[in-house]
Order: C-alpha cells, then sequence, then structure tokens
C-alpha cells in the first residue's frame, strides 16, 4: 500500500518522515532511496528465522534490507525472497518451499506477540529495562542507552 493509504485521515507530514530517514540513513551511512509504499513483511520476517537457522541471517537481512530501503522492491513477494536467498548463499528452492509452507510462521507468531507484550510499535526498537529507543539510533545514542542502564560493553578477547 502506499504511505498516503496507510496514513489516510492522520496528521502525517509523510515528505518530512522521507526526509528525516534520509538523513538520518545519510549519517549512519546506510543505503537509502525514497519510496512511496510499503510492502508486507511477514514472509521476510519467517524466511529471516530461516536463514538464522541455516548461520545465514545476517546476510539475507542485509540483502533485503538493501532490497527494501536501497532498491524499492517488493519485499512480500516471494519471487524476489528466493532471489535474496539465492544472493545470501542460501538455496532457493528451499527458500521458496520454507516461504509456501510457512515454515517459520509460529516462530514469528511468536516473536509478533512478544513484542505486542513489550508494547514495540515500530523497528527497530532497542529495550533495556525501562528505557526505549525506537528507529535507527547513532552509535552514540545506543552507547548513552547502555550507560544509562549500567550495561557494560563486552570487549574482544585479545
Amino acid at each position: 500500500m502506499t504511505f498516503e493509504q496507510l496514513f489516510a485521515g492522520r496528521p502525517m507530514d509523510i515528505r518530512g518522515v522521507m526526509r528525516l530517514m534520509r538523513r538520518t540513513a545519510r549519517e549512519l551511512g546506510l543505503p537509502f532511496e525514497e519510496h512511496d509504499r510499503l510492502y508486507n513483511t511477514r514472509l521476510a520476517q519467517e524466511l529471516g528465522l530461516w536463514a538464522e537457522s541455516r548461520g545465514r541471517g545476517e546476510p539475507l537481512h542485509n540483502a533485503v534490507f538493501r532490497a527494501y530501503f536501497a532498491e524499492g522492491r517488493n519485499i512480500g513477494a516471494i519471487p524476489v525472497l528466493t532471489g535474496l536467498a539465492a544472493s545470501a548463499g542460501l538455496p532457493a528452492v528451499e527458500a521458496e518451499e520454507v516461504l509456501v509452507r510457512r515454515t517459520f510462521k509460529a516462530a514469528v507468531d511468536e516473536d509478533w506477540a512478544v513484542s505486542q507484550a513489550l508494547e514495540v510499535t515500530a523497528v527497530p526498537t532497542f529495550i533495556i529495562n525501562q528505557s526505549r529507543l525506537v528507529g535507527a539510533q547513532s552509535y552514540e545514542m545506543l552507547q548513552g542507552m547502555m550507560k544509562e542502564n549500567n550495561v557494560e560493553p563486552l570487549h574482544a578477547a585479545r
């Protein structure tokens, strides 16, 4: 659906939001191109859990991010998702089977239930104790949140 359809009847400055997203992406070094529609991400989430179970979650998540935010592709379409799976080093035929059979539907349902219980309304949302940050955040913002909540950073073993 288009952003206009999604926010119909609500006071939303879509162009302003896009400007903010573009600026934030630029500051964080993330690819971002403006587009005018949203796609249902449910199947992408299911495929993401499958990719994680195969040790290829990060490459798939990166491919899906780029496909949507940099290329404006429909990440709710099975052919798009199977192509992204293949680009992430996963077998496209198996990816299609996972999507058609909805193999990871229950696992995503569980994730959604947890998100609803935590009152998460946007992604990403970072939660530590009672603190929460919503949306893409700078390293400094995340570091500040950790410091405020007495979370010590992990250091790589030498």
